[in-house]
């Protein structure tokens, strides 16, 4: 039985990360296709995943196409290859600068428009999350240092080491620097106050000090429409939090943590697994990353196309073949380099490292 149970199990988790990528991937080409469509570029195909055709049809001049591997899609423009453009009407590169842009801007922008959606839906359903104003402890792992040591749930974190704990971002600001130190706290538990002086664990992912706790978290129902309200906002802060956290990482020569293609399937099977509203919540946030990484401005993603096309709408001509094709080794440089930092960083995560030690 526990065998059945746990094959079931990974069955759900693996047609949970297959549908969420395929999405998110799928709503990005959709965008592109639909604004090209728009224009009247001449679409060679569009398709549902990649790799050998399963079901297809031919309408027009498109062929549309459901594929083996189901991870998002493609869209094939005419005159998108500066190798291939011959500059007739109804091929991409043959456009003006302001409707490339277009084009190139509506895939993430179809990843914000799904995400506000996700966001909005899961609000609607299950509530607002509010975490606590002040340091009080909602949730403890037993494996860590916190439960150990004797905190409770219920909780209120007073100080660390002698220094006031207002809220939440006071007790990790106070916590980074501590890892496998011994440390002073002073909680109280309702009308007490405790002192309590344990050593605390190290995340193994930013390598900061850890308690192995979570705030005290409440539900609060959201209307229909008010919900739509909060879906944007939190879109606008998780570009606006990631970008700072970018910059702070740039600034400080810190190596930033960041997730690959092994990561985001962890994290995606480990939320399928965890129940409906963490998957769901969890793909809005990919899709604001997503739109967001496809906004960089970055030689061959989105955002480096639209400033290569911008570039072109201020000098009055098209840019040449031969910066194109430089511009375009370059990205797919800085996007190989990325790739295999980020992929670095999941096998680190996955303890890889150890198995050379």
């Amino acid at each position: 039985m526990n065998i059945l149970s746990g094959t079931y199990s990974t069955l759900i988790q693996t047609v949970a990360v297959l549908f969420g990528l395929g999405l998110l991937i799928f709503i990005h080409e959709l965008g592109h296709f639909t604004m090209a469509k728009i224009y009247k570029v001449k679409i060679l195909k569009f398709a549902f995943g990649f790799g050998k055709e399963l079901i297809g049809f031919t309408k027009g001049e498109t062929r549309y196409s459901i594929c083996l591997f189901p991870f998002g899609g493609m869209v094939a423009m005419a005159g998108e290859n500066p190798d291939e453009a011959t500059g007739k009407e109804g091929e991409f590169l043959s456009l003006k600068w302001y409707k490339k842009v277009m084009i190139a801007f509506c895939g993430p922008l179809m990843n914000y428009v799904l995400a506000v959606l996700i966001f909005a839906f899961a609000f609607n359903i299950w509530g607002l999350t509010n975490i606590s104003a002040d340091a009080s402890i909602g949730y403890l792992s037993e494996e860590n240092c916190a439960a150990k040591a004797g905190l409770m749930k219920g909780d209120k974190i007073l100080s660390v080491d002698g220094v006031q704990i207002k809220d939440w971002f006071d007790l990790t600001k106070n916590l980074k620097e501590k890892a496998d130190k011994e440390v002073e706290f002073v909680v109280q538990r309702e009308e007490r106050e405790l002192n309590f002086k344990f050593v605390l664990d190290k995340n193994p992912n930013t390598g900061s000090g850890m308690l192995g706790i979570q705030p005290k978290i409440t539900k609060e129902k959201v209307s229909f429409f008010k919900s739509f309200y909060y879906g944007i906002n939190t879109s606008i802060y998780q570009s606006t939090f990631t970008l700072k956290y970018l910059w702070e990482k740039i600034v400080s020569w810190e190596k930033p943590e960041v997730a690959g293609p092994i990561g985001v399937i962890q994290v995606m099977a480990k939320s399928a697994k965890s129940g409906m509203e963490s998957y769901v919540r969890l793909l809005a946030v990919i899709s604001v990353a997503l739109g967001l990484f496809n906004l960089l401005p970055i030689p061959l993603v989105d955002g480096g196309m639209i400033v290569l096309f911008i570039v072109e709408g201020i000098i009055r001509k098209q840019i040449g073949l031969k910066v194109i094709q430089i511009y375009n080794t370059i990205g797919l440089s800085l996007i190989l380099i990325i790739f295999l930092f980020a992929t670095y960083n999941d096998l680190i995560r996955l303890g890889i490292d150890k198995l050379f030690k």
